[in-house]
């Protein structure tokens, strides 16, 4: 089956049972990802710039935890960029990034402006939009010689959503995916890692441009051919559309920062537990893992961005605080002296072995010296959550309720009820809706990143 095809043709009866519980559950996960991620200045500015400058005189979306309306594609990057804002999203090895963060946000955008769909139409272009998506990373990170971020890619999902809902024929389809690759954001990635801003992985701009395709080839703009898609050389990358569900291999992070960090901080974290390692007996800890990793640093953080995109001061948090949370990367724990001096005892080493492994494999080798010169040394670990090591459902039922817990406990039951019943009832999807896309509240564990902080205008 060709590309656009897969778009148009997927049915709901053709999708295993497997694949429809992991959309679920990787619905449910984002979904707890925005609710933190809505209460960050980050957000906030999104979501104001969105109405501000990409608000419609026709009829328009509600922005994810916001209530307020915008143009479908502003919504769009308005809800992507909440979700990014929070890094304890869904994520896929291979692409080096994420699916999930910018094809739910256009597909609850160009849904919520176009009127009721099913809920098994929901599902059905949430888990197209992850094929999709990752295909594409997949293919533009073989041909590109440039570490891009996930926008540059994830634009094609939204493009392939957006295109099936407002009902795009075989050509306009390739024009939206076209442009969408055109346009989604080639920006260096590896910058932001060693300059932490809120400008991020890049996906607020990528369902920018995903769903502006689709709306622009509605127009009858034109844009093809994208060449992820059509080129000779990547068509092993699409040759399995429909066989091999993309989804299924997606991890699901337990700790909301950069993933690179996260086998360093299961390592230690198991190391703690099987050798009852108390803060106070830690002399120092030695990290080996992949150059990427390393290259993360130990900065001590200014803002909840470069805690994010931090290894040693989220590894300090989890050696001391025994966890990464909403509460370890805002400013509270941004100043935990005891986090601080910890990190000042954390060294990280390249293995040149592990990197070969890289990106397929993200593992790290961390040893504890003991103040009493004692070594522990943790077995080769990759982070938990991946494919051959899934998060089990009551652990994501579990990170939700703590990632929500601003939300009230109706408003989080209904969201858990209805999400679970999407295939099973209409109703589901537009009770899911008004849940979603109405205002958030304040978590109490996720403060205000800056003290004195006064919101601006329409905030």
């Amino acid at each position: 089956m060709s590309t656009v095809g897969f778009i148009h043709e997927l049915s709901f009866e053709t999708v295993p049972d497997e694949v429809v519980k992991q959309a679920k559950r990787c619905l449910l996960d984002l979904i707890g990802v925005a609710a933190s991620g809505a209460q960050t200045d980050l957000s906030r500015m999104a979501r104001n710039f969105a109405v501000r400058q990409m608000g419609t005189s026709e009829r328009g979306a509600r922005i994810l935890f916001d209530g307020r309306t915008a143009s479908p594609a502003g919504a769009a990057y308005a809800g992507a960029s909440t979700i990014d804002a929070f890094d304890a999203h869904d994520g896929h090895a291979l692409t080096k990034g994420h699916a999930g963060v910018a094809v739910l946000p256009s597909l609850l955008a160009v849904a919520d402006a176009g009127g009721r769909i099913g809920g098994r139409d929901f599902l059905l272009c949430l888990i197209l939009g992850y094929e999709v998506a990752t295909r594409a990373g997949i293919a533009l990170h073989a041909g590109a010689s440039d570490y891009h971020t996930s926008g540059a890619w994830n634009a094609l999902g939204c493009a392939a959503v957006a295109a099936r809902l407002l009902g795009l024929g075989a050509a306009g389809t390739r024009h939206a995916l076209g442009i969408a690759e055109y346009h989604g954001p080639r920006s260096q990635m590896m910058r932001c890692i060693d300059h932490p801003t809120m400008l991020k992985d890049g996906s607020g701009w990528g369902a920018l441009a995903g769903v502006s395709g689709a709306y622009l080839a509605a127009d009858g703009f034109t844009g093809a051919p994208a060449v992820t898609v059509e080129a000779e050389e990547h068509r092993s990358v699409w040759s399995d559309l429909g066989a091999r569900w993309r989804i299924l291999e997606q991890y699901h992070k337990p700790h909301a920062v950069c993933r690179w960090a996260q086998p360093a901080i299961d390592a230690a974290d198991t190391l703690m537990t099987r050798h009852q390692i108390t803060p106070g007996r830690i002399a120092k800890v030695r990290v080996e893992t992949f150059a990427a990793a390393v290259r993360l640093g130990c900065r001590a953080p200014a803002t909840t961005e470069e805690a994010q995109y931090a290894l040693g001061f989220p590894l300090a948090a989890m050696l001391v605080r025994r966890q990464v949370g909403a509460a370890e990367i805002t400013h509270g724990g941004l100043r935990d002296p005891d986090v601080l001096r910890m990190a000042q005892r954390i060294v990280l080493q390249e293995n040149e072995a592990l990197t070969r492994r890289f990106p397929a494999e993200r593992v790290a080798l961390v040893t504890i010296e003991q103040i009493d010169g004692t070594l522990v040394t943790s077995d080769l670990t990759a982070a938990r959550g991946d494919p051959d090591d899934a998060l089990r459902d009551d652990e994501l039922l579990r990170k939700f309720r703590r990632l929500a817990d601003g939300l009230d406990d109706e408003r989080r039951r209904r969201i858990e009820t209805e999400i679970a019943g999407l295939d099973r009832r209409d109703s589901a999807l537009e009770t899911l809706l008004e849940s979603v896309l109405s205002v958030g509240s304040e978590p109490a564990n996720l403060p205000k990143e800056r003290e004195g902080f006064e919101p601006g205008i329409g905030s």
